[in-house]
């Protein structure tokens, strides 16, 4: 590319230590990049921070792209967010052409340079010629998946890093059936971004934006429109009226405040307290080290001390996009109960289909979970009559597949994945934690009239369906090289074509007990396996899974001779390894629960730690974070 304004002397300084590849990629980023911060920070790196920046760039997967704000391709900035938008707006012009109504949603979070970002992307889709509804405000994620159907749009874009750290930001992109993007659209578009790297003239001009023949706001008409059809799927309009019950919300420093506050007010709940530290927009997240509700307790303790104070038994918390819902619930002994994804999963699905019958509504349904969550819903949906569905894990699979049922006459009554996502009926086909926590308030309530609590209703739907422990955790591994190391290893020490045992594993002899005999046997055995990555599944006759295989996402299932169920997975948007396990517990006996929970426990991580043993050494277990519940 040559001399880009004397450049190339900065790179000479480093002397024959830089590449060919690497000038050529500096010089680019130079040349393109308008952001004087992002320009100088690149000219403050070193040679090797500068190969990690520009030699490698993020890809559009898993719905779009996420990771950590910075200079180079290999960041979330101003360059790369044009980079992509360039991308998408290119192959929906292709995709589009003949459409009569080319528009595009776009919403943002509260985070460091997500309203820059939103307004980047919006110049970009104005220059391909599509009308943009650019949301005013910031707003949580399900508004633009809603906001997608609502307009009759082709597509959405919600900027966001969900609950990822404050250093990190987000694209998130949904199709035109308001779903989040699968394949081939996302390899598409990844294509489409390499095509159209360099900024097109008008990439930089906001003022752009000012044209409202090109651009609009309808982010009240969607939020009217979303409450409207929250009023219209309550059970009961006046279950609150009678309750004792008084809540707590937090919405961890994200956009959740106002928009749970009118949630709350259009269905008729009971105003909640709010915890004060929190309601407001921070992108920091300065009172949590992590901006996760999933974490547990530890990120739940400014919640439970206001809930403290105002003589509150229940806390309802969003992540900071507010499409993730988690709940916590004060025992008479006066211990906090945080309840895990799975547990909600089993409350909520029951709700919906209280309420559904209750509305009336005859009509064919589906209960729906991810494949790493528990089986319980699979056993409400038998007992119950529903069908049920099981999708890879994420809801760009549940909402794709939810609005394939539609299409088909079907319905999708709930559906859930155990990390807190919950989507409550098919107004939006992705998780979300407004609706979510309006249901869960108002199932509460109901409860509550009964002298019931969650808790309570839970051990009841235990009773009723069949106990099912959940055991899940995870490693955090920030070497991409051992993540694939340790899969390839597990893998090695199969046999999937073997009649008697797929993986036979000793179990240490400290744990015994009498859950199910799970645990008194020396040693477990895998009578079934289930590659996602590879495309094996030995429970089928052709011996090919029926869920998608991707060879860019390692995932494993076992199932064993005692009937536990053991997925361990790499996370996409996070260095995690995750490990989830589901087991039916035939012992009817209550009191006898606790016990189980921690044999299955003990197990789990036993199983664990033995297929991961050569690396436990370089990777972090979640205990060791003090971050678990």
């Amino acid at each position: 590319m040559g001399s880009v304004n004397g450049f190339d002397q900065h790179l000479q300084s480093f002397g024959e230590q830089v590449s060919d590849s690497l000038k050529e990629e500096f010089l680019k980023w130079m040349s393109w990049d308008k952001n004087e911060t992002t320009r100088q920070e690149l000219l403050s790196l070193g040679v090797k921070d500068l190969e990690k920046r520009l030699l490698t760039r993020l890809n559009f997967g898993t719905a779009g792209i996420r990771g950590a704000m910075g200079a180079g391709f290999g960041r979330m900035n101003d360059l790369v967010i044009i980079q992509t938008s360039q991308g998408l707006a290119t192959y929906a012009a292709t995709e589009f052409r003949s459409d009569s109504n080319k528009s595009i949603v776009i919403g943002y979070d509260g985070r460091h340079n997500s309203k820059r970002f939103a307004e980047l992307t919006a110049v970009a889709m104005i220059a391909k010629g599509f009308h943009v509804f650019l949301y005013s405000n910031v707003c949580p994620t399900p508004f633009v998946s809603f906001g997608v159907k609502h307009t009759n749009s082709f597509a959405g874009i919600m900027i966001t890093a969900s609950h990822n750290p404050k250093e990190d930001n987000g694209y998130k992109v949904y199709w035109s059936n308001s779903a989040q993007i699968i394949s081939p659209h996302d390899k598409k578009i990844q294509a489409a971004i390499i095509d159209n790297q360099e900024p097109w003239p008008s990439a930089w001009d906001v003022s752009s934006l000012s044209d409202k023949s090109k651009l609009s706001d309808t982010l009240n008409d969607v939020w009217s429109s979303y409450n409207e059809l929250l009023k219209e799927k309550l059970y009961d309009p006046n279950l609150c009226l009678t309750s004792p019950l008084i809540m707590t919300f937090t919405p961890m420093h994200g956009v959740g405040q106002i928009y749970m506050e009118k949630a709350f007010d259009v269905v008729g709940l009971k105003p909640f307290i709010s915890v004060a530290e929190q309601k407001d927009v921070d992108p920091d997240f300065p009172t949590v080290r992590f901006p996760n509700p999933e974490e547990g307790k530890s990120a739940l303790n400014l919640a439970i001390r206001a809930a403290e104070s105002g003589g509150s038994t229940l806390i309802l918390a969003n992540d900071p996009d507010s499409d993730r819902l988690a709940v916590a619930e004060k025992r008479a002994s006066g211990i906090w109960k945080v309840f895990t994804g799975n547990e909600l999963g089993a409350l909520l699905g029951w709700w919906m289909i209280l309420t559904r019958r209750e509305l009336g509504d005859k009509s064919q349904c589906y209960l729906m979970s991810s494949t790493v969550s528990s089986k319980f819903i699979k056993s409400m949906a038998e007992k119950e009559g529903y069908a049920f569905m099981e999708t890879l894990t994420g809801f760009k699979w549940m909402g794709n597949k939810a609005y394939e049922l539609k299409s088909q006459g079907c319905d999708v009554c709930f559906a859930y994945e155990e990390a807190i996502g919950f989507m409550c009926g098919t107004s939006v086909l992705d998780k979300d934690g407004i609706s979510a926590g309006v249901r869960l308030a108002e199932m509460a309530n109901y409860l509550a009239n009964q002298g019931l609590t969650l808790e309570d209703k839970l051990t009841q739907l235990y009773k009723y369906y069949g106990y099912h422990i959940s055991s899940t955790s995870y490693y955090l591994c920030f070497d991409p090289a051992i993540t694939e190391k340790i899969f390839n290893g597990i893998r090695s020490r199969c046999n999937p074509e073997s009649s008697e045992s797929i993986l036979t594993l000793e179990i240490p002899k400290e744990i015994s007990g009498g859950c199910n005999n799970s645990c008194r046997n020396l040693e477990i055995k895998a009578i079934a396996y289930r590659d996602l990555t590879i495309g094996y599944d030995s429970e089928q006759p052709d011996k090919k899974p029926v869920l998608p295989v991707s060879k860019s996402s390692q995932m494993i299932t076992f199932v064993f001779d005692n009937s536990l169920v053991l997925t361990i997975r790499a996370s996409g948007t996070e260095p995690k390894i995750k490990y989830y396990a589901d087991f039916r517990v035939t012992c009817p006996r209550e009191e006898e629960w606790p016990k189980c929970k921690q044999e299955v426990d003990k197990l789990v991580l036993a199983i664990v730690e033995d297929l991961v043993g050569p690396y436990l050494s370089e990777i972090t277990p979640q205990s060791a974070l003090g971050e678990s519940d």
